[in-house]
């Protein structure tokens, strides 16, 4: 678990958007969806391919209470921003709209190990199972963390499957253990909005896991911070973001699918830009099952889909800055190290732009 004590977004005054969070603002706000996590860190100095050392881990965002694949599937989408990934599992969500298992989390060169633990873990619940699609989604931690190692087994995966609960932590946990951004360390992040429909309230959640940005170009709620901070580097950054977004409200995988492609907006709006070398993913799905969508009106949410385009950006957007926020320095492999976001410069910076911070 995250144990830094360092300030979210809203903690030190940032406000994003303009519409209300949910109760913790974060992805789990989305009633049944539970994350879990495994942290790996050990070892330090020169890389011994292998052996380390190791800043990585793997996350777990389990959306509803029963991942039988033989219960009524949950409706989902893709939006491949840009397609320099290694994720599994999403060709079948693209054709048929659908998941059936937990969506994992990890470092890129471990996508099969973690799949094929995934699918072991799905048999274990379910022994009817003879085919299964598990969804596994990746960044790079290369620069911190001994990738070649493939250190994220058996054990990690189902630890992060059976811990799983309504885990609010952020930064340097999990699959985000190795991550950087905009030359900073980054890592897990995560936010929410509450939608109106009518005076049925539905909740949008997002969780990012973000790896990319260049050096000078972060964004903070329309401030430049990142060239007010930094120099801003020549050399295009090369990472990749997955951002996963749920909701409560019946949408079927139509309805997914274009809210799913707002979350490119609130990339954008922090400074990303989805260079050549990134794998940037944004995957959305509903807690209500295909089958059970007809029960509920639909055509209300329809209506009012304009408001989850906006619920998806605005919580995208804070998603990414709470996980530069939240994460701690680090140092890895060859004393490659991330440092974290300077706040206190951050507020300056935000101050003489005319930001009401306190």
């Amino acid at each position: 678990m995250q144990t830094s004590e360092r300030p979210r977004a809203r903690e030190l005054g940032i406000k994003i958007g303009i519409m209300p969070i949910g109760e913790t603002n974060t992805i789990c706000d989305v009633a049944d969806v539970k994350i879990g996590h495994s942290t790996l860190v050990w070892g330090a100095g020169e890389l011994v391919r292998g052996k380390g050392p190791v800043r990585t881990g793997v996350t777990a965002i389990i959306p509803d209470k029963d991942m039988s694949p033989h219960r009524n599937k949950l409706p989902a989408a893709v939006d491949v921003i840009n397609g320099f990934g290694k994720s599994v599992g999403l060709m079948q969500i693209d054709e048929l709209g659908e998941i059936e298992t937990p969506v994992l989390l990890t470092n890129t060169l471990n996508v099969g190990k973690v799949s094929q633990h995934l699918v072991e873990w799905m048999m274990q619940i379910d022994h009817r199972i003879l085919s299964v699609n598990p969804v596994v989604m990746e960044c790079n931690d290369s620069n911190l963390s001994d990738i070649w190692g493939m250190h994220v087994d058996r054990e990690h995966v189902f630890n992060a499957l059976e811990n799983a609960s309504k885990d609010l932590s952020e930064g340097c946990i999990g699959a985000g253990t190795g991550m950087r951004s905009f030359g900073y360390k980054s890592g897990i992040g995560m936010a929410s909005r509450l939608v109106d429909c009518g005076g049925e309230t539905y909740v949008l959640g997002a969780l990012a896991l973000n790896n990319m940005g260049g050096t000078g170009d972060l964004c903070i709620d329309g401030v430049p911070v990142g060239r007010m901070i930094q120099q801003k580097s020549e050399k295009e950054s090369k990472g990749s973001i997955i951002m996963v977004i749920a909701t409560d409200a019946p949408f079927n995988p139509v309805g997914l699918r274009r809210i799913a492609r707002r979350a490119s907006f609130g990339l954008a709006r922090t400074g990303g830009m989805a260079t050549h070398g990134s794998g940037d993913i944004a995957l959305a799905f509903s807690t209500v099952p295909l089958f059970q969508g007809a029960s509920h009106d639909m055509s209300l949410v329809w209506k009012n889909i304009t408001s989850f385009f906006r619920a998806c950006i605005e919580s995208i957007e804070e998603a990414i800055i709470n996980s530069l926020f939240r994460a701690n320095k680090m140092v890895g492999r060859d004393g490659n190290t991330a440092h974290a976001v300077p706040v206190e410069k951050v507020i300056e910076c935000m101050r003489k732009c005319g930001y009401g911070i306190g």
